[in-house]
């Protein structure tokens, strides 16, 4: 069924969330940016390691970048953000654009976290704390080429600062991802899977070919990957004049707190003072 947009798809967002533009991409589309992420993922490996799940940014490979042009152009697509979004929203840079790639021999989980403020130390928290909700901000899409199951929110988290359950799941900074040592394969796919569940109102994200989930990334989210399941999907941010101007600034004054020897500030202990 060709892709149809619609009112809920808003409505999703902006409450919830997130988004799925469901079968999006055309067929020959998808066939041409999985032959592109073929290439990406030998690069990975060779580059990382058979544990490799990234690729980023696409620009500064060798690889094919003319179906990532044509996605980033693809009418449907660009209309589809203008509507939930505005028309200064912009995605396809190819300086940030990657490609999310299966581990080859160990299944893997990230950390629950909302971007930026959990994984960037040296952040002024009060810097994410007022602008977290500004929707001209904090933008992000996975967008997969093979059926991809990885990724799990928190739905409506965007809106609002951390619940009583959340903040007693992770009272600390930085926040740990599951501790898989000494396990077997079977069982690090299972604790992996635990660590998803542990998290309040956390939901599992199922994504088929040519799907495009947008998203905002302040939500608490993460990635949980098993090297069974082939993965391709396109790690994209959308962006507008805005977002470029707040990354650079924080970024600069990040590094110069890491150099004054500040690390990871802690939202609870911020919220209990």
């Amino acid at each position: 069924m060709a892709f149809a947009f619609s009112d809920r798809h808003i409505e999703d967002y902006h409450i919830r969330g997130y988004t799925v533009f469901r079968q999006i991409l055309p067929p020959s589309l998808i066939a041409d940016l999985r032959l592109a992420a073929d290439r990406a993922r030998e690069l990975a490996r060779e580059e990382r390691g058979p544990q490799a799940q990234r690729l980023q940014p696409l620009r500064s490979y060798d690889i094919d970048q003319q179906p990532f042009i044509n996605y980033a152009e693809l009418p449907e697509l660009v209309d589809a953000l203008r509507q939930v979004l505005t028309p200064r929203h912009f995605h396809g840079d190819r300086g940030f654009m990657g490609i999310l790639l299966e581990p080859a021999e160990s299944s893997w989980c990230t950390a629950w976290h909302r971007d930026w403020r959990d994984n960037i130390p040296g952040l002024d928290l009060t810097r994410w704390e007022s602008s977290f909700s500004d929707i001209n901000l904090f933008n992000q899409v996975n967008c997969a080429l093979y059926e991809d199951c990885s990724t799990w929110f928190v739905p409506g988290s965007h809106l609002r600062r951390d619940l009583p359950g959340e903040v007693d799941r992770f009272p600390d900074r930085p926040i740990p991802r599951p501790d898989f040592d000494g396990m077997e394969e079977a069982a690090r796919e299972h604790a992996g899977l635990d660590y998803c569940r542990s998290m309040p109102g956390a939901v599992q994200t199922q994504l088929e070919a040519g799907d495009y989930c947008l998203y905002r990334n302040t939500l608490w989210h993460l990635g949980n990957y098993v090297p069974y399941r082939k993965r391709a999907t396109i790690h994209d941010g959308v962006f507008t004049p805005e977002f470029v101007t707040w990354m650079t600034e924080v970024r600069e004054e990040a590094q110069r707190r890491r150099q004054q020897g500040h690390g990871m500030e802690n939202p609870n202990q911020a919220a209990a003072g």
